[in-house]
């Protein structure tokens, strides 16, 4: 499973990325924001797995940003299980730029019949607000321990165990007057988490 995101790396189909950890499925909404907006709900299979690590601040306004920015992770790794390509749950936290390229790459698990399995540890987040008032997220992704596993097939791919599995996420987000922090720029580094 590879990493989405536009630039940064080539995304090839023999990598994967992560979901919310837990047994069974699970959900983390939908949630209503202090505009009172409400947030998709998104559920992940126990099949796979996303441990978010470290994703908290102090600050009300950065650890808006890291919610946001972990659930617009989460809505294309279950989009991705769910072979659905036109996710609301990606739309919602997506601006229309990044929704197209999420949406590419998701269809590319859907074209192949892929879904994806295992675990992968999403960590060393950092959240900061530019001067021009958009949010900026980077964290890191590292997707050794998890797979493809084609629908039909069964047939497992493993992601490889080198430096490129470990992925930086480079985000900026800008808050819409109901409050979500969209993204609107996303790029991924391969390698750049070492």
């Amino acid at each position: 499973m590879t990493a989405c995101g536009s630039g940064g790396g080539d995304s090839s189909s023999d990598t994967i990325k992560g979901a919310e950890a837990g047994d069974g499925k699970t959900s983390a909404g939908p949630s209503a924001s202090p505009g009172g907006v409400k947030r998709p709900e998104i559920t992940l299979p126990k099949e796979f797995q996303a441990d978010f690590e470290g994703w908290s601040n102090s600050d009300p306004k950065l650890q808006a940003i890291l919610n946001d920015g972990r659930e617009e992770l989460r809505s294309k790794y279950a989009a991705i299980i769910d072979a659905d390509p036109e996710s609301d749950a990606v739309a919602f936290y997506n601006s229309e730029t990044t929704q197209a390229t999420a949406r590419k790459w998701i269809k590319q698990f859907t074209d192949d019949g892929d879904s994806i399995i295992g675990k992968v540890r999403v960590f060393d987040p950092q959240a900061h607000i530019s001067d021009t008032g958009s949010g900026v997220l980077f964290y890191c992704v590292d997707e050794r321990q998890a797979s493809t596993k084609n629908r039909k097939t069964k047939k497992i791919v493993n992601t490889p165990d080198k430096p490129e599995s470990l992925i930086q996420y480079r985000l900026r987000l800008d808050k819409t007057s109901q409050g979500v922090w969209k993204t609107t720029s996303l790029t991924t580094v391969p390698g750049a988490c070492n």
